[in-house]
């Protein structure tokens, strides 16, 4: 997946372009517990028609971690019909897998049930202007 907000810079690795909300989302602290490493990693993931990360968005609707590092995803998307629904899935169970520790990653893509606003948070509802 092409990210508009990635940039290279003189040694080639990629950062997030200044004002992009990958730019401003929450850094992965190496020395947390494992599950809140796996959440810290989903907050960095956007969709991309939405300044929201997927996780305050209220698409991810278990991130549950074993003894073992073996997590257990199951995440929805806002409509079957998103543009991003053959490519985000992928992206978010690859990056819970580079996460320092993780085992495995069992990944579940779920409609049921559907998604709604009222999934969001409450950060989220204020950043979209919704209260």
């Amino acid at each position: 997946m092409h990210d508009e907000n990635l940039t290279d810079d003189d040694s080639g690795e990629q950062s997030f372009a200044p004002g992009s909300p990958e730019a401003s989302a929450p850094k992965v602290d190496p020395n947390a517990p494992l599950p809140e490493r796996v959440v810290a990693t989903l907050k960095t993931i956007y969709d991309p028609e939405i300044p929201v990360d997927i996780y305050e968005l209220g698409l991810i609707y278990r991130s549950d971690v074993d003894e073992a590092g073996v997590v257990d995803l199951v995440m929805t998307l806002t409509s079957p019909t998103c543009p991003v629904a053959g490519s985000l899935p992928g992206e978010v169970e690859q990056k819970v897998r580079r996460v320092e520790g993780v085992s495995d990653v069992k990944f579940e893509l779920t409609w049921d049930p559907p998604w709604d606003p009222e999934k969001m948070s409450e950060a989220a509802k204020l950043t979209l202007g919704m209260i």
